[in-house]
């Protein structure tokens, strides 16, 4: 795929940082949320970026968590990885949860998820009688059918 020459990124709140990577080969752009807020153990919130995106046909943003967030605080992306489809121009708002045990707050500017920008195939369905043959023996076998 060809690599995206600019993305246009529109400021919606003026608090909003723009969509930035923290290390120059980093796959993940860090989100940040303009609204400071709490969130206790188990609870959810929707956190505003500020931010709308114009993405181009064929590529689509995964929004996922921040790692160090999820591993020192229990802080995850909900619906990880959260999608937002080309033809999206809303504000990106990211569905966060505090699994951890501790309260969690977050300032304004705080980086909270990542967003992945991936290329994606949009094929035709087909409804067959019969799907090919695997290409290997596992065939329909599921969860843990390779072992431990």
């Amino acid at each position: 795929m060809e690599e995206l020459a600019t993305l246009q990124v529109r400021r919606l709140h003026p608090d909003a940082r723009l969509p930035a990577r923290g290390r120059p080969h980093d796959a993940g752009y860090d989100l940040a949320t303009v609204e400071a807020f709490t969130l206790e153990p188990g609870q959810r919130t929707l956190a505003p970026t500020g931010l709308a995106i114009a993405l181009p046909p064929g590529v689509a943003g995964l929004v996922t968590p921040r790692s160090g967030l999820a591993i020192r605080d229990g802080i995850t992306a909900l619906n990880a990885p959260g999608l937002i489809d080309p033809n999206y121009r809303g504000e990106l708002k990211v569905v966060l949860h505090n699994a951890g045990d501790a309260p969690f707050h977050a300032e304004v500017g705080d980086r909270i998820a990542q967003l992945l920008l991936v290329p994606y195939l949009s094929p035709l369905i087909e409804a067959v009688q019969e799907l090919p043959p695997s290409p290997d023996e596992r065939g329909e076998a599921g969860f843990g059918s390779s072992g431990r």
